[in-house]
């Protein structure tokens, strides 16, 4: 399967998260990339650089055929490109020593009731109409590094596009967490919403997504939510259990409006294995079935392996191999899109078993 990446994906360095109010180092980390593309060499997939695609980021031209509006808000993408300039420029990094861009005020609806809402003037206060937590902090490769990440997707989708059956993206930061408006849980632009609007955008009628990270893909969910034509369906730990994105990602969520029944979330209890996990990704596949999908974008997040620090789901190399062939049996355009996976011994293994098991299905 050939394997798409670019060495911009380095370049964002988050320099630790900010978690209950506390510097912690964080996760998320550019050698990453590194463990991932090695793995890939050393198994024999082909590596391919990504090209650059105009997309939201730069320019109105991803715009979807059933609401006319970009993937995500251009002001969003304005920010994220322009915020850490000026967050030096203002003096935070000697005042008071913060060289990355942490919000600290969240404009919520709580706060606003029926006020409007306008631009804040500061960009200390700026940041949090943007970012919805404290962990995702912008530094000054941060931006590069997404569109980069987002390059990648769109390379992979043109690859299947022009006959090749499945492609893998190796996205990085991830980015099913940001919405149309918001990024956040470590997710800057997201690529996946992003790789599925583009099969849209060149003829699929109609467009799975399914997440196998061990969190909800809020964020996917969220641009998806109202719409026929893509079908979002993930397995993820159980929010009710204390886990992220804590208040989104139970069951009940099956979509709205034109998208009633197009979202599908499996939620798992802490501790749940290669059986439970399994069983509910064969759900998913059956509701892909269903759904009549034309073409499917996998995001592929293997933080629900049991070494992994960031869950407490304990799915195996044997799981991932599994979830990879049932997904692959489908015979559809595949685009699989790297998500999470924090281990950094296990993940490049743990992305290549589940790259092995969909090339095998698709052989069947």
């Amino acid at each position: 399967m050939p394997a798409v990446w670019s060495p911009d994906t380095l370049l964002h360095e988050p320099g630790g998260e900010v978690w209950v109010g506390v510097s912690t180092p964080g996760t998320e980390v550019p050698e990453r990339v590194e463990v991932i593309r090695d793995a890939l060499a050393a198994a024999g997939h082909e590596l391919v650089k990504a090209v650059r695609h105009d997309v939201a980021a730069d320019a109105p031209a991803a715009r979807t055929p059933v609401t006319s509006t970009p993937v995500h808000d251009p002001r969003l993408l304005t920010h994220l490109r322009d915020v850490h300039a000026e967050w030096i420029a203002a003096g935070f990094a000697e005042d008071p020593g913060q060289d990355r861009v942490v919000p600290y005020f969240f404009p919520t609806t709580g706060m606003l009731g029926p006020l409007p809402v306008h631009r804040a003037a500061a960009v200390h206060a700026r940041a949090g109409q943007f970012c919805y937590d404290t962990m995702t902090l912008v530094g000054p490769g941060t931006y590069p590094a997404a569109r980069a990440a987002v390059d990648c997707a769109l390379t992979a989708v043109d690859l299947v596009r022009h006959g090749t059956q499945a492609a893998y993206a190796l996205c990085r930061p991830p980015g099913h967490h940001v919405t149309r408006e918001a990024y956040g849980g470590s997710c800057y632009l997201n690529n996946a919403a992003l790789a599925a609007q583009r099969f849209c955008d060149h003829g699929a009628g109609k467009v799975a997504v399914i997440d196998l990270d061990a969190h909800h893909g809020n964020g996917t969910a969220a641009i998806f939510y109202e719409r026929g034509d893509v079908f979002y369906g993930s397995v993820h730990v159980d929010p009710a259990a204390g886990w992220f994105p804590h208040v989104v990602g139970f069951a009940d969520e099956t979509g709205s409006g034109e998208g009633a029944g197009t979202t599908r979330n499996e939620p798992l209890p802490p501790g749940s294995a290669d059986a439970v996990w399994c069983e509910a990704v064969t759900r998913l596949v059956d509701s892909i079935a269903t759904f009549a999908a034309e073409a499917v974008v996998v995001s592929l997040g293997v933080d629900a392996a049991a070494d992994d620090p960031e869950s407490p789901l304990l799915v195996s190399a044997d799981g991932y191999r599994t979830a990879g062939r049932m997904l692959g049996q489908l015979g559809l355009p595949s685009v699989v899109v790297q998500e999470g996976g924090y281990h950094l011994p296990s993940l490049g293994g743990l992305v290549c078993a589940y790259l092995d098991g969909h090339a095998s299905g698709g052989e069947t």
